[in-house]
């Protein structure tokens, strides 16, 4: 579990840098420049993740049951996860609607994947990943829209085709995830 707790702590801990230092993260990027602090951002973000991987996988080995929850919350778990695609793919599907309504998907859907994750699953390794996702996500999100307001951000307005190519484009990698990789990525496949 220590390794789990040290991955998130550095991983989640980098990025949240805007969320708690904005002004110093500007700072240093002014002094520093760009790509210096680009390098560091995403050195720092590797070895977190990589952690926080080593450290899930550790920990999923000794699981610690919290609850069990019902069987009906893996079928809610999968409409989540779907949300979640559609609005991942929101973020890089120029011009669509979705984008432009939310201003945000990325963190959303790291929102709704992490609330995904802990209804249907009940032991403390998933209680505190997904958990401490779904906060820093919340936190994230808050942060990200009193930027926009202060900085007077417009998005431009979406479109019916970009909006629908967003839909498939987040349709397809779900179902390839759902049916695949996630069996093949994490050892859990979540339709048997």
């Amino acid at each position: 579990m220590t390794y789990l707790i040290l991955g998130l702590l550095v991983f989640l801990g980098v990025h949240s840098v805007r969320i708690v230092a904005d002004d110093w993260r500007t700072r240093t990027i002014g002094k520093s420049g760009e790509l210096p602090w680009k390098a560091v951002y995403s050195v720092v973000s590797v070895l977190g993740l990589g952690l926080l991987v080593w450290g899930f996988g550790l920990a999923r080995q000794q699981p610690v049951q919290l609850w069990s929850p019902p069987t009906g919350m893996r079928h809610l778990a999968a409409l989540l996860t779907l949300v979640s695609f559609v609005l991942l793919a929101a973020a890089y599907v120029p011009r669509n609607s979705i984008k432009a309504r939310l201003h945000h998907p990325t963190v959303l859907a790291v929102k709704v994947w992490a609330m995904a994750h802990l209804v249907a699953n009940g032991n403390l390794a998933h209680v505190l990943m997904f958990g401490l996702f779904l906060l820093w996500s919340i936190f994230d999100f808050a942060a990200a829209r009193r930027r926009d307001r202060s900085g007077v951000i417009q998005y431009p307005q979406g479109s019916v085709g970009a909006t629908v190519i967003t839909m498939i484009v987040g349709f397809g990698a779900w179902l390839a995830f759902a049916l695949w990789l996630h069996g093949l990525l994490i050892g859990v496949r979540p339709f048997g």
